[in-house]
């Protein structure tokens, strides 16, 4: 408001921040970086005052234009962390207690499913040029890609990584189960997310009953060609060569594209703001068009000179010889936006 002083209205979003139109369902912006910016509605524009009018013969003409509303739409804002490695897997895999022990994160880790009720970001540093983020996602069951236990809240955010480390509970009896019911939730929310790079790791080999399954599951799955590690979050095993072989892997693997957005803002031909079209509706005409439309909304009919203006606009536009030619007649009613106007003869309204 308040013309040239008026100051743009900001909302600040985290990075990772997705927007869509909830009409088109299109993609206005995919916001990844700091400071990044997108301009998603204009403001009204601004009426001009009677300043704007002046001629050498009317130096103080009594005519003046009303500004126009400002652009409406609804968006849909939906986070979408920024991480590089997500850590998937049922509930109570230990997902957190990795997430703790190779970063400075502290999830809130408990002996029992369903601790984590948010994400965790973790930078993983293993010296002074390798580093690299992990996302601890909460544990997904059965019917997660269609909401059950949060699923389909925590699996928008693994589509942004570039690696999965699939992390198996050494203490469930039946850990290649869990691995097939993980991947099935993830290829039916996303295909893409299904055929994501992934290492499989069985945890908690600090138990005796994972070091008894582990065998098992290296070989069932080796002859898959799936590659597979061991580890034990509580006491560290296995877990530094973990985190060198998934920096080896995102070395490896080429940098992901980012979506692109949809243009907010289509420029218009010059002469297209003159365009319209004439409908008759009874004993009314309605005359539509976005330029004629807002010259309509911004004159200011207290003056009279504004109201002559209007009608060299529509003289000039070419919209008063349409009218005469489809056949108005005096007295009919000329809608033009939200405008009512009574035609008179002599091509006076």
């Amino acid at each position: 408001m308040q013309g040239s002083r008026g100051r743009d209205l900001l909302v600040e979003v985290p990075p990772g921040t997705v927007v869509c139109d909830v009409g088109t369902e299109e993609l206005v912006a995919d916001l990844t970086e700091r400071e990044q910016r997108i301009l998603v509605a204009r403001g009204g524009r601004g009426g001009r005052g009677n300043a704007a009018f002046a001629t050498s013969t009317n130096q103080s003409p009594r005519l003046a234009e009303k500004g126009l509303p400002g652009q409406e739409r609804w968006l849909r804002l939906e986070l979408k962390l920024l991480a590089d490695v997500g850590v998937v897997g049922v509930p109570n895999a230990g997902k957190s207690t990795l997430l703790s022990v190779v970063s400075a994160a502290r999830p809130k880790i408990a002996d029992y499913p369903f601790t984590t009720l948010h994400p965790n970001l973790g930078v993983v540093s293993l010296d002074d040029y390798t580093s690299f983020v992990l996302a601890d996602i909460p544990g997904l069951i059965k019917g997660a890609h269609q909401g059950a236990g949060l699923g389909d809240k925590f699996l928008r955010h693994v589509e942004r990584t570039r690696l999965l480390i699939h992390l198996l509970d050494g203490s469930s009896p039946h850990p290649l189960a869990d691995l097939e019911q993980v991947n099935r939730e993830l290829a039916l929310f996303n295909e893409q997310l299904g055929a994501k790079p992934q290492i499989v790791v069985l945890n908690k080999m600090d138990l005796a009953d994972a070091r008894d399954r582990w065998p098992r599951v290296r070989d069932a799955l080796g002859a898959r060609g799936q590659e597979v590690m061991s580890i034990s979050g509580i006491t560290g095993e296995g877990v530094r060569e973990l985190m060198a072989r998934v920096a080896q892997m995102l070395a490896e693997l080429p940098e992901p594209e980012r979506a692109k957005p949809i243009k907010v803002f289509r420029p218009r031909p010059r002469d297209a703001d003159r365009e319209f079209t004439l409908t008759r509706r009874g004993e009314a005409w309605l005359v539509q068009g976005q330029g004629i439309e807002r010259v309509a909304a911004q004159t200011d009919w207290r003056y009279h000179e504004a109201l002559e203006r209007f009608q060299r606009i529509l003289d000039r536009w070419g919209i008063s010889q349409a009218l005469v030619e489809a056949g108005v007649a005096e007295g009919d009613t000329v809608y033009v936006g939200d405008l009512e106007l009574i035609w008179q003869p002599f091509g006076e309204v």
